[in-house]
């Protein structure tokens, strides 16, 4: 049985962003829980097809190979570009449930996002880019506790520093962020003068990122831990630079494929020639044949990209456009006239698809045009 579209359902839209795709989940998850809804196959099938819907699209590089390819790419394509994809799963349950790495404690920094142009050469061949970002450190005055005198702030009251609470809903009891403390699980009652108690100041920051070979638009590179600081000296986020590839002046991209159009003399397309088309980093010898005709293509296999993963490079497929002579002087005219008397006379030996054309649009005044 084929698979819904993983936007269809989880109940977003395309352009999604993460909360919104973490809430979606998030009620999915609480309704068909199989621990909700004992001896239910149906609930638990649609328990399994949410996660795997949310577990492909919080991820941003196979959520971008589906968009592109659907679920035939996600088996096609695996792998990641700089690290192991967080456990979703756990996270969004210590969300519904309680628990889970650093419930109550000091969060986690936010992850940052940054895009970046790049040539379609850089992203065919690879290059390392410098960028500048904004971002966020531990504050210097109070050692990112937040504090006034930089010392620890005393435990909360309300949840005696677990950043916990317990709640009663019906037969479940679970677990959400004190509302005291907002789940840090400390109270500051004299702020640092420098971060406002925050333990935090925004500066920016200068990284060297290395483009691998083969990116293409829509591709993000994952930098552990070069997000934004996390609270008293918990894990930092991740920085997710997202590959934006520009229009290059010959050359299109279809996936491993590099498309280029050939503009050649109406003289070299009836008598043939060799021609020096470019690549990305050379040139290629392309010999037309005799009689080319306007929109043949060519293909020069191994030209086109290498994988970003690995693989047998694509192919340059070359489109050959027939040029119509401009400015011609009076003697060009004659010549042309003279030379058309003799090739019109030929009838489908030189021209057979003018021919063909002219006789299906015979048939067609005959049918269908009252005299």
């Amino acid at each position: 049985m084929s698979k819904r579209d993983y936007y269809e359902v989880l109940g977003v839209a395309k352009d999604a962003g993460e909360d919104v795709l973490k809430k979606a989940y998030r009620k999915l998850a609480m309704k068909y829980h199989p621990d909700r809804n004992p001896d239910d196959a149906q609930a638990e099938e649609q328990f399994k097809e949410a996660k795997e819907a949310y577990e492909v699209l919080a991820d941003g590089n196979k959520r971008a190979i589906y968009d592109r390819h659907g679920h035939e790419g996600l088996q096609r394509n695996g792998g990641d570009f700089g690290g192991g994809f967080a456990d979703i799963f756990g996270d969004v349950f210590a969300d519904i449930f309680g628990g889970g790495a650093g419930r109550g404690g000091p969060r986690r920094g936010a992850d940052l996002r940054y895009r970046i142009e790049l040539t379609l050469e850089q992203a065919v061949f690879g290059t390392t880019e410098s960028i500048r970002i904004p971002t966020v450190k531990e504050c210097t005055s109070c050692n990112g506790h937040g504090t006034a005198d930089g010392k620890l702030p005393p435990p909360c009251g309300t949840c005696r520093g677990s950043g916990q609470v317990r709640v009663q809903q019906g037969f479940f009891v679970l677990q959400q962020a004190c509302p005291a403390c907002r789940g840090r699980g400390t109270t500051i009652t004299e702020a640092c003068k420098s971060c406002r108690g925050a333990g935090k100041t925004r500066t920016e920051k200068t990284l060297e990122v290395k483009i691998p070979s083969g990116v293409d638009t829509g591709d993000r590179i994952r930098l552990n831990g070069e997000g934004e600081a996390g609270e008293r000296n918990a894990p930092a986020g991740d920085l997710y630079v997202q590959v934006e590839v520009k229009p290059h002046d010959i050359f299109e991209r279809d996936g491993n494929d590099l498309h280029c159009q050939v503009p050649v003399s109406f003289v070299t397309a009836a008598l043939g020639g060799d021609l020096d088309v470019p690549t990305l980093n050379s040139k290629a010898a392309l010999k037309i044949p005799e009689g080319t005709q306007s929109g043949k293509v060519f293909r020069l296999r191994g030209l086109g990209v290498k994988p970003v993963r690995g693989g047998a490079a694509g192919d340059l497929l070359c489109s050959v456009i027939v040029e119509t002579p401009v400015h011609l002087t009076k003697k060009q005219k004659e010549l042309l006239r003279e030379f058309g008397e003799t090739v019109d006379g030929g009838g489908e030996r030189h021209n057979p698809a003018t021919n063909s054309w002219l006789q299906k649009a015979k048939q067609f005044f005959e049918e269908h045009i009252k005299p």
